[in-house]
């Protein structure tokens, strides 16, 4: 029944992953509703940890009941079997002896001394094997007593953690549902106000007259996503048939295309509208016809009514003649420019093989100094990572930083899991001696003692009071040696940083200087001398200023130990500096032209969507600056691509300015993907595989080839 047991609850635990999995796809679906979003995440995470909470008992129920009792039943209740079998035995070989001495007659002296001595002797063994007997049956019972009462205390302390767990769980969680409950109510409210103001709308509107009703007329040529006009039209086939077929026609990047389904690709059906012409059609049967006619083949539409043939002919005769006006237009740059794109794909392709040939994750991470060892406990080989905090852990001590919850710790596996190139340079970049001299400064001084493999309790309130209450970190000093990580902030780099700022359109204007300073991960930056007064370096600033601004400065730096160490003495990772305008941590993380160190600070708990004074967030800040790993890395984390700075610029029309091909093309490819999710509506695929491919494609390259999208800006910029 045990066995059962564990069983169905290990089925159980199965259900509730897919169950807590679709609760975030319902978050991810309502990303448009923060109040639906923000709950369901937290609610999927807050279900995450009973999942794990319940794995831990069925492991916990195995262990205490299963194991010892198979033992038990294996070894003891053999012993006592073969006693048994040995007793029966010479049972029946004494009530033989017992036979044979009843039948000896008495005249035959002989046989009868001998049928004497036999019974003697078979009765003495007897004795002996039923002594042996007894002694196995009273073991065997008390043995039996003290198992299953051993075994029941362990199963029930088990659910004591269980519940407690539990309890401590929905300790945390009580004031945000009750705050929610008290919104729910004034949601009810105002639903129930919103829907008396559509009925009433809607009854105002059922007295018009809609007959004469006609669909978006409307084209744009100078639309921001290039579609001039876009709507359903009948197509008359080319077959022998001539069948008329309704299709979704749109103009864009001076070219007619149509769409069968929305998910398939277009179907061009004029390559150049400039060798085009348009015109009526009132000599066949069918009403509201026009064609459009190339050098090469003609094309017979029908649209709805005459409103929409005449928008439709206009639309098409305005963009011939824009594409004549503008002959070197900015589409036609883009599409020259891709080319090279579809070159650092492939380059980005052969360095995700090269990786995967290489040396592992696991092999990689264990080269830093102190990762070779658990960083909680010290035991040897650890094959689990906490990847927010650069360190290593054995099995034992993840199960516990899963426990203390993803904005603690988050948790992947060496050898299991899939590492992002960036992931893999975070985790180089700190490791466990980095992390230890934080987070365990004052354990000497208090003489504390690090717990041992297997001391589980003694693991647990250490490792919480380690990093939850952070009792070891010394707040009065830095931990970190000068020397620890990247040097401290030169006088060159800032200037560089200040240089950089002057790039942004809008900030003081400046002309940076001809030279630029490479950076390790996202390409080349500007850099001039203005003269400016430099801030004092990192390692010297870090005992004079609070940890906000430390954490600040370093992440313009590069400087991930500095950081992880601002961290631990309690600075918040969205501080916005009211002296530079207000910009965050991540944004001065683009400045500084690191992949990596952006990707540290999402890890902990980074807002991607803050924006400074000027209304510009991190993803314009890597547009401006060509960053094309970071843009990435944004859009990959639910950056806000439609947001405009205080000039009424989004992200997209900034890099159509700045002529990038790439990045251009991540943004338009972000767009569609949204456009296709919201299009599919609830119950659509979370994103195209296509856009997936892409987009790791580009993550793999800005990490491991960044100089080839270097030099695909810079071409940008010659063409």
């Amino acid at each position: 029944m045990c066995i059962v047991m564990i069983d169905t609850g290990k089925a159980f635990c199965a259900a509730n992953k897919q169950f807590r999995n679709g609760i975030r796809d319902l978050a991810q679906y309502s990303c448009n509703d923060a109040i639906v979003e923000t709950s369901l995440i937290k609610f999927s995470e807050s279900f995450q940890e009973m999942i794990n909470f319940h794995t831990i008992l069925f492991d916990q129920t195995q262990r205490s009941i299963k194991a010892q009792l198979q033992t038990f039943i294996k070894e003891d209740l053999r012993k006592f079997k073969d006693a048994k079998k040995q007793f029966e035995k010479v049972s029946e070989e004494k009530e033989n002896a017992l036979a044979k001495n009843a039948q000896v007659p008495r005249n035959k002296q002989h046989e009868v001394e001998e049928a004497t001595n036999i019974l003697t002797a078979t009765r003495k063994c007897f004795r002996h094997i039923a002594l042996d007997y007894v002694l196995q049956i009273n073991v065997l019972q008390s043995k039996r007593r003290s198992e299953i009462l051993k075994s029941m205390l362990s199963f029930m302390y088990a659910h004591l953690a269980f519940f407690h767990q539990g309890y401590d769980l929905f300790s945390e969680l009580s004031p945000y549902m009750k705050d929610l409950g008290a919104q729910l109510d004034q949601l009810a409210v105002d639903a129930a106000k919103e829907k008396r103001d559509m009925e009433q709308k809607h009854s105002t509107i059922q007295q018009k007259d809609f007959s004469s009703d006609d669909t978006k007329l409307e084209y744009n040529v100078d639309a921001a996503n290039g579609i001039v006009m876009e709507g359903y039209l009948f197509k008359r086939a080319s077959n022998a048939f001539k069948t008329w077929n309704r299709r979704w026609f749109s103009i864009q990047n001076n070219q007619l295309v149509y769409q069968k389904k929305f998910k398939d690709n277009p179907t061009v059906v004029v390559e150049d509208l400039r060798l085009c012409t348009v015109k009526h059609c009132e000599d066949i049967e069918r009403r509201f016809c026009f064609e459009v006619v190339s050098p090469t083949k003609s094309c017979m539409l029908q649209a709805d009514s005459e409103k929409l043939r005449q928008a439709w002919i206009k639309a098409v005769q305005t963009s011939i003649a824009t594409a004549y006006r503008e002959k070197g237009d900015e589409a036609e740059k883009l599409d020259k420019k891709s080319s090279p794109s579809t070159g650092s794909l492939e380059s980005g392709s052969e360095s995700k093989e090269k990786l995967l040939k290489g040396e592992s994750a696991l092999q990689r991470v264990q080269s830093i100094a102190g990762n070779g060892n658990c960083c909680d406990c010290g035991l040897a080989d650890p094959r689990w990572a906490s990847i927010n905090l650069g360190i290593t852990l054995c099995i034992e001590c993840s199960g516990i930083h899963r426990s203390l919850g993803v904005h603690f710790s988050k948790v992947r596996s060496l050898t299991l899991d899939t590492w992002e190139p960036e992931l893999l340079k975070l985790m180089c970049e700190l490791g466990n001696d980095v992390i230890n001299r934080v987070y365990e400064a004052k354990v000497e001084k208090m003489g504390i003692k690090k717990p041992q493999p297997g001391q589980r309790q003694e693991k647990e309130a250490y490792i919480r009071a380690k990093y939850v209450e952070r009792k070891f970190v010394d707040k009065t000093s830095t931990s970190l040696p000068p020397d620890q990580g990247k040097k401290g902030v030169s006088r060159s780099h800032e200037e560089k940083r200040h240089s950089i700022s002057k790039t942004i359109p809008g900030d003081q204007v400046r002309t940076p200087a001809k030279s630029s300073v490479k950076s390790n991960d996202s390409g080349t930056q500007p850099s001039a001398d203005d003269g400016r007064e430099p801030l004092p370096s990192v390692a010297s600033a870090n005992s004079l200023c609070e940890p906000g601004l430390r954490l600040y400065r370093a992440a313009f730096e590069k400087n991930l130990p500095v950081m992880a160490e601002a961290l631990a003495h309690g600075a918040d990772v969205n501080w916005a500096n009211p002296e530079e305008n207000k910009a965050t941590s991540l944004i001065q993380a683009v400045l500084g032209g690191s992949l990596v160190t952006c990707e540290f600070l999402l890890q902990n708990g980074a807002s991607v969507n803050q924006r400074d004074v000027k209304g510009r967030g991190p993803l314009h800040h890597a547009t401006v600056l060509g960053h094309t790993g970071q843009v990435c890395l944004f859009l990959k984390r639910g950056a806000n691509q439609h947001a405009t700075d205080e000039e009424g610029k989004d992200p997209l029309s900034i890099a159509v300015e700045a002529a990038n091909a790439d990045i251009v093309t991540l943004l338009r490819l972000a767009r569609m993907n949204e456009e296709m999710r919201e299009s599919e509506g609830l119950y659509g695929q979370p994103g195209d595989e296509t856009y997936q491919d892409i987009f790791r494609d580009f993550s793999q390259m800005a990490s491991n080839n960044p100089e080839k999208l270097n030099r695909f800006q810079q071409d940008s910029q010659k063409f």
